[in-house]
């Protein structure tokens, strides 16, 4: 494509060389630059893309685009612009095409529950036979073939990269996750969804290197609705009046008071032989009872945000009910009802939080032992793997010390800090550091009605340590070990 088409409504300054030439791709990482790629310079919390200009130019890059005051020598060609960052989406979108113009998109943000509602979603539309893609935590589904990313909302590029596939691949919805982080940096500034979603806020990610102050995460939430056609909230959240406050979008309502256009009655909690999860119903815009096979309150709330959603775009009622009684998501409070005997949840917490939310969650079902097997991931601190024993050895009935991702952490010294704080809850446990062999001991020694939760790596499908990823199923493990 050329460089002039590339920089369409971009406001820019050429300093150097000239902009009809053919640019292959675009980079902003100098490690994946090509012959006749340009390179983006981008400013991180870690490093500057700026020092990396030199290496880009000696792999090939024919076009630099800067946001600094620096002398390149090289004969390349040299744009300068106002935020790189910023305007790495607009740069991406040209290049691809403006995939997002061919897409019906559905952003959601909050603090919990995006990832379960995405899929709510997706399951949905897919059951009514539409093309479905989704990003988010978990990667980047495009007709189930997975692309991984580091980050929940990954930077504009990709996103207009898987766009531009999905388009491709004839995908009617995309459906994204949108974290604080992405719309604070403007990762997601170029696209205009026509829906966007609000779950809940709570205290997260306040820090140096993520949002400075509460009011910072709120008002980075919020942009959201600034950019949406309409938006979907939760009014039972605390924070959604300042959510909405600057909001430019029509909005509906759902929650438990009766002037929502959804409303959340008769919350029950079902654990029988074939199934765990949700039961409830809903008046306003629909009048039923709905059954969702996540367990707990917040499955209700997920739920009824998805059935908005489906509603206004005259998904058939039906559909909707079947779609979510059948619900599930890898590693994300997914029920694995292997028997008619305990059941096992795969959940993907491993902080003090997740962990206490999903031990309570599933302490509200009928139940006779709640046995956790956990480990926790390496480069934390002490401080995160006590809280880790001190919320099990409070709330479980068994503790299972075990393996995470230890990586290059001693695994003993994690365990010996999770054992501290179970034991000052005196709460029982065993340690079993084969992360396989702690799995078949529960299982082995599971009691009628126990529910086992097995926290910690949710969805991946594998064991990292001291630098190497060893693949590690814990599904696999588990139907391996019953057909034994």
């Amino acid at each position: 494509m050329k460089l002039t088409k590339i920089l369409n409504n971009i406001d820019y300054k050429l300093i150097k060389g000239n902009i009809d030439i053919e640019i292959k791709d675009l980079s902003y990482d100098s490690r994946n630059i090509k012959p006749n790629y340009a390179f983006i310079a981008l400013i991180g919390i870690d490093t500057d893309g700026h020092k990396y200009i030199s290496d880009a130019i000696k792999k090939g890059a024919t076009c630099i685009i800067i946001c600094k005051d620096i002398e390149v020598k090289e004969d390349v060609t040299v744009i300068k612009i106002k935020d790189t960052r910023t305007e790495l989406s607009y740069l991406s979108a040209n290049f691809f095409e403006n995939p997002q113009d061919k897409l019906i998109k559905i952003a959601i943000t909050g603090t919990k529950g995006k990832t379960s509602t995405s899929w709510m979603i997706k399951q949905i539309l897919e059951k009514n036979n539409d093309k479905v893609g989704v990003i988010g935590t978990v990667g980047t589904y495009i007709n189930n073939k997975l692309y991984s990313h580091k980050n929940t909302t990954p930077e504009s590029y990709q996103i207009q990269k898987f766009m531009n596939i999905m388009v491709k691949e004839n995908v009617k919805y995309l459906v994204m996750e949108t974290s604080s982080q992405a719309l604070k940096v403007g990762r997601i500034n170029n696209i205009n969804f026509d829906y966007g979603i609000f779950t809940n806020l709570s205290i997260d990610h306040v820090g140096p290197r993520e949002h400075p102050t509460y009011d910072d995460y709120v008002s980075s939430k919020a942009k959201l609705f600034k950019q949406s056609k309409i938006g979907i909230i939760n009014t039972d959240d605390s924070e959604y009046k300042k959510i909405i406050k600057n909001a430019t979008c029509k909005i509906y309502t759902y929650g438990t008071n009766d002037n929502n256009d959804l409303k959340i009655n008769n919350i029950k909690y079902i654990n029988n032989a074939t199934f765990l999860g949700t039961e409830f119903s809903i008046t306003g815009t629909i009048n039923d009872t709905i059954k969702v096979s996540s367990p707990g309150k917040f499955s209700a709330y997920n739920a009824t945000a998805a059935i908005s959603l489906c509603n206004l775009l005259k998904i058939d009622t039906k559909i909707i009910k079947e779609a979510l009684e059948e619900f599930h998501v890898d590693g994300r409070c997914e029920i694995l009802n292997i028997n008619n005997k305990f059941k096992i949840v795969i959940d993907f917490a491993h902080n003090k939080l997740s962990m206490e939310s999903i031990i309570n969650t599933m302490k509200q079902y009928n139940h006779n032992r709640i046995i956790t097997i956990f480990g926790c991931g390496g480069g934390r601190s002490f401080e995160r793997r006590y809280e880790l024993g001190e919320i099990s050895g409070k709330l479980a009935d068994l503790s299972i010390i075990t393996t995470d991702n230890p990586r290059n952490d001693d695994i003993d010294d994690i365990i010996s800090d999770i054992k501290k704080g179970v034991e000052d809850q005196k709460g029982e446990y065993l340690v079993i550091k084969d992360r396989k062999e702690a799995i078949e001991f529960a299982i082995s020694n599971a009691k009628e009605n126990d529910i086992i939760l097995l926290l910690g790596k949710g969805h991946e499908t594998y064991q990292e340590i001291k630098g190497i990823k060893y693949p590690f199923n814990e599904k696999e493990i588990i139907n391996n070990y019953l057909k034994s």
